[in-house]
């Protein structure tokens, strides 16, 4: 029973940052500014409805794979959401916001949403965070003044 255990938990982990097969590809250009990523350059973001990963490249390398699915796994492994968030963005953020940024989606539930003429945007204040989101058909921008964090994705033109 308990190598049953070892082995189902082994293959959930091992599972989680497998290799992916995605239906969309974008080239993007990145400003990313968190804790632990300081990031201005060309990247590809690919995703099914199922998963995401994030492809950083700088002079033309990969330096940094972000998978995104039930768990969040980077080049120092796999962790929950939370996890995540509490190491490289804010303990402040909802599970779902680095998921959110990267396809353009509301984050918050979509709390403060008010539509513009070509997306939609949301500011979102309390003691912990003071979020200006921004999305656009060719353009996301997250801003947290609080926690001095910033995404800025742009297509490549």
């Amino acid at each position: 029973m308990i190598k049953l255990a070892l082995y189902l938990t082994f293959a959930l982990l091992f599972s989680a940052c497998s290799v992916k097969t995605y239906e969309r590809t974008q080239t993007k250009v990145f400003i990313i500014k968190s804790p632990k990523i300081k990031f201005a350059d060309t990247g590809y973001i690919r995703n099914s409805d199922e998963k995401i990963e994030l492809e950083l490249f700088m002079a033309g390398k990969c330096i940094e794979k972000i998978s995104v699915n039930h768990l969040i796994c980077v080049s120092d492994g796999c962790m929950s959401k939370a996890s995540f968030n509490k190491d490289y963005l804010s303990t402040f953020y909802d599970d779902d916001v680095l998921q959110n940024i990267l396809l353009g989606t509301p984050i918050y539930g979509g709390k403060n949403r008010v539509k513009t003429n070509d997306g939609f945007e949301q500011n979102i204040k309390d003691k912990y965070v003071d979020i200006n989101y921004k999305v656009t058909p060719h353009a996301v921008m997250f801003k947290d003044k609080k926690n001095n964090i910033i995404f800025n994705i742009k297509d490549t033109e």
